[in-house]
């Protein structure tokens, strides 16, 4: 009989049937996938209905936090392992792992109400998401849950009186075609906290908001949205600072880090970049706030370099330096966690070393953690320090079904 654990949350109850999510598809045979290692299958349960509702997270992230991101498809897939090996080799120890991604589908299947009315469990690509969060735990992983908020074309049609609008009355689009949700509407954001109750119930140890913010769109285009939701003439900065708020308000029971993803921008300006992102507000809200410094989204100019693409040092360190100098001004401020770059964009290719220059920029600055984002989860050799001989050999080797630990990199 399923597992049933109530949640309250604020004015909403969460119910989950916790094993429904780690549901296999008829005919599927557990932990005998032929494209996972062997290694790998030797610290997983013998089945699902074995697995125990993880343990509640003890509340803190690492001490120093050094992590990759991977999208749901990696997360679901035999990749998986391959990355769950780097971390065992390296100084990696935390995966940034997409709960909900910009699309708005869940990455498994979920028991949130407004998930199931909008059709959100349509595309799942980890069935299996408790025998994967097992596998982490086991590796000594830190579980980050990603869940973006506003970027959300799903929500907005299936619950159009949340999304932006146009004056014409239909569902505003950006220069892609997407539909956004209202940043000013209560509900979108509550949404956002039920999923984040479920993902830690499910594993996972820390939250982390993505798109707290309103489009970045060129005037001409936001000068044709409609907020139904604004509350008179409430501003975008004030709008986002009261929901993350409300956001936090809703998490914090959860006993998990609150951190919020912003535009690496905000770490040298005076304003709100016109999506509601101020730095000075959000670094009072957050526990960890994780600036997106990737040199290639900065303008030509920037910091005085003709193309700061070209400049990771440069272009990281002149960034986080902003970001550390305007923390000291304001007490109890977030923990900086910058994002970095690992993707090769506008013909500058990223390496391994590129990639060690972003670290060597932050470290310099005196921060240990960070984050490196490639969208298709492929990170360059040499992006990062292997352990220490010592290191390794105090991890506990699991042994394989024949009795023989497996094969070393």
């Amino acid at each position: 009989m399923p597992r049933v654990v109530s949640v309250t949350f604020g004015v909403a109850s969460l119910v989950i049937a916790a094993t429904a999510v780690a549901q296999q598809p008829a005919g599927v045979v557990p932990y005998q996938d032929a494209r996972r290692p062997d290694y790998m299958a030797a610290v997983l349960p013998p089945s699902p209905a074995a697995i125990p509702l993880p343990a509640p997270p003890p509340g803190e992230a690492p001490a120093v936090v050094r992590g990759i991101y991977l999208n749901k498809w990696v997360f679901g897939s035999s990749r998986f392992y391959g990355l769950v090996r780097l971390a065992d080799t390296t100084e990696i120890n935390s995966f940034v792992i997409d709960v909900k991604d910009a699309t708005g589908f869940i990455t498994y299947p979920s028991n949130v109400p407004t998930a199931i009315a909008i059709g959100a469990n349509a595309e799942p690509s980890a069935r299996d998401v408790r025998d994967r969060l097992a596998v982490l735990h086991a590796h000594h992983i830190h579980a980050i849950a990603r869940i973006v908020v506003a970027h959300d074309p799903l929500l907005a049609r299936g619950k159009p009186g949340w999304a932006i609008h146009n004056p014409a009355g239909g569902l505003w689009h950006d220069g892609l075609g997407t539909a956004w949700v209202d940043a000013y509407c209560d509900s979108v954001w509550i949404y956002a906290a039920n999923l984040a109750a479920e993902a830690t119930l499910l594993g996972f140890q820390e939250v982390q908001f993505d798109y707290v913010r309103f489009p970045d769109e060129p005037p001409a285009r936001l000068a044709r949205t409609v907020y139904l939701c604004r509350r008179g003439d409430e501003t975008k900065r004030t709008a986002i600072r009261r929901q993350v708020r409300l956001l936090r308000s809703r998490v914090e029971p959860l006993g998990v880090p609150f951190t919020l993803d912003v535009f690496g921008l905000t770490t040298s300006s005076d304003g709100d970049l016109g999506i509601g992102q101020s730095w000075d507000d959000l670094v009072r809200e957050a526990d960890v706030i994780q600036p997106m410094v990737y040199p290639s989204h900065y303008r030509r100019g920037s910091f005085g370099f003709r193309n700061p693409n070209t400049k990771p040092y440069a272009v990281v360190h002149e960034a986080i330096q902003d970001a550390i100098e305007r923390n000291a001004k304001i007490p109890h401020a977030a923990k900086i966690r910058p994002y970095l770059q690992g993707f090769t964009i506008y013909r500058v290719r990223y390496s391994g070393a590129e990639v060690r220059e972003q670290i060597r920029a932050v470290e310099d600055l005196g921060l240990t953690d960070w984050l490196v984002w490639d969208a298709r989860g492929v990170y360059p050799a040499g992006s990062f320090r292997p352990l220490a001989p010592a290191t390794a050999a105090a991890e506990p080797v699991a042994a394989t079904p024949g009795g023989q630990p497996p094969d070393q990199p």
